[in-house]
């Protein structure tokens, strides 16, 4: 099939070098793997941050590894323990052989399909038998109490888990077990609506089917619905970035199924989510690295179109900024480090951010608008400060800079907090606070959008900074 331009497809030339890199990363859930073509600059870019493990979460329990239906642990979620059912009633009588063998055919249908798993947990103990016990815990107290949201959430976890180890070759079982899951998600949120995690993991089994369908009509459909779900977790749960993240993901894969009309208007709903991920937390560096990959995406399908008024070159540098931030915060990532490989010339080195401020004179933070002046400043693992004449890069024109006039500079060690501000007193532009142990500092970028450019670099810097990490990212743009 012929891939559509742009977007996670922009990038299609660099997969091939940073994939074979991926296994030499931390074990994960399969659920988290990727298993189509890979978004712009590697597999990492794709790959879902899930929160589920049950079989670590199981209590290790001798009866439950021989299968029996005595005492044990049961599942618990990430976002903390779920109202537990266990095999025996309120007096601790345990149910009988006869009421387990009352399911109804749906339910031997999943036990069926649950009978598909292969392979062993890390205690080498059958997954299969694990996640029968399991499933058979919830079915019994569905059985006991058809209103239960906890159980039935339970249930679609352990058919969720059940899919990522059933054998690789039964592509039909693993769909099945995802699309039960997906039932028992369903009813949970319509019995609970307010159940945070049940949509999160609701939409992540919904785009591992959607993932199974490749480019397709159908596979649009499904990312459609996971978007729906990751959205409906954000409301819930608006301080997750785990479900923006996601959320992000859903949008850039669905990016390159969608008419080339459709196309732009995704893309820059993932850049928001995305943004509004590393703002929960400025050390994610997964959302980080994916903001550098569906940038430089853009910057493939902008290069392409030749649209007009849309610099590809500044948008590469920004893909750059973000690969490069990711990186430094977890060096040992082989996809990061692939990658940065391949973007790192994109900076403007021996620099990692470049552009135009508008700063007062210093020491005169309220000076009026006539004396605030218009420069080139530079930013690196060091700090923010105003270029001069020695300082440009090649690659840039020269600044402004009036040579009587003391440079602004800001170390990043004495950074408290960045934002955003508006206020009447700074000239026209976008307002930017740099708060410092020294007070608090401020310039006014050209436009709101640069200004969202130098608040994700200038906080990122610091974020290395804080974790550590200033010399990695040194190494990086001084070579």
């Amino acid at each position: 099939m012929e891939e559509p331009a742009g977007g996670a497809n922009g990038a299609a030339e660099v997969v091939e070098e940073v994939a074979p890199e991926v296994d030499e990363e931390p074990p994960r859930s399969a659920t988290a793997k990727q298993e189509e073509a890979k978004a712009a600059l590697g597999a990492e870019g794709s790959r879902p941050f899930t929160m589920r493990e049950l079989l670590v979460e199981m209590k290790e329990d001798g009866e439950v590894a021989a299968g029996s239906g005595g005492g044990g642990g049961g599942v618990k979620s990430a976002f903390g323990e779920r109202n537990e059912i266990g095999p025996a009633d309120a007096d601790g009588s345990s149910y009988s052989q006869e009421s387990m063998q009352q399911f109804s055919s749906h339910h031997d249908i999943a036990m069926d399909l649950i009978n598909s798993v292969t392979g062993v947990d890390d205690e080498g103990r059958s997954r299969q038998r694990i996640l029968s016990f399991a499933a058979k815990r919830y079915i019994s107290a569905i059985e006991r109490n058809h209103d239960d949201p906890d159980a039935y959430y339970n249930w679609a976890l352990v058919l969720q888990e059940s899919a990522d180890n059933v054998d690789q070759n039964s592509s039909s079982s693993k769909d099945a077990l995802l699309e039960e899951a997906c039932k028992k998600y369903a009813e949970a949120t319509r019995l609970c609506p307010t159940l945070y995690d049940a949509y999160y993991n609701w939409a992540i089994a919904i785009a591992d089917r959607a993932k199974m369908r490749g480019r397709t009509k159908e596979a649009e459909e499904l990312w459609k619905q996971a978007i729906l779900n990751y959205e409906k977790a954000v409301q819930l749960n608006w301080n997750s970035p785990q479900a923006l993240n996601n959320w992000g993901l859903g949008l850039q894969e669905l990016s390159a199924i969608v008419p080339a009309r459709e196309k732009q208007t995704i893309i820059k709903t993932a850049i928001s989510k995305f943004r509004a991920a590393i703002q929960l937390q400025f050390d994610f560096h997964r959302a980080i690295y994916n903001l550098g990959t569906v940038l430089y995406g853009l910057a493939e399908d902008t290069m392409r179109s030749g649209r007009p008024g849309v610099s590809p070159n500044e948008l590469y540098s920004q893909s750059a900024i973000y690969v490069a931030a990711a990186h430094a915060l977890k060096p040992n990532y082989s996809v990061y480090r692939s990658a940065l490989r391949l973007v790192r010339s994109m900076l403007p080195l021996p620099y990692l951010k470049v552009g135009y401020l508008t700063a007062p004179p210093e020491n005169n933070a309220i000076a009026p608008h006539k004396d605030w002046e218009r420069s080139q400043f530079v930013l690196n693992h060091e700090g923010l400060q105003e270029a001069d004449a020695s300082d440009q890069p090649p690659s840039q024109s020269p600044g402004h800079v009036d040579s009587s006039r003391k440079p602004f500079r800001i170390a990043v060690a004495d950074i408290v907090s960045v934002s955003a501000c508006a206020d009447l007193t700074l000239p026209p532009g976008a307002g930017l606070c740099i708060d410092t142990i020294h007070g608090p500092r401020f310039l006014v970028a050209d436009n709101w959008e640069a200004l969202d450019g130098w608040l994700d670099a200038i906080r990122l810097v610091y974020t290395i900074f804080a974790r550590g990490r200033s010399d990695v990212l040194a190494g990086i743009i001084t070579g």
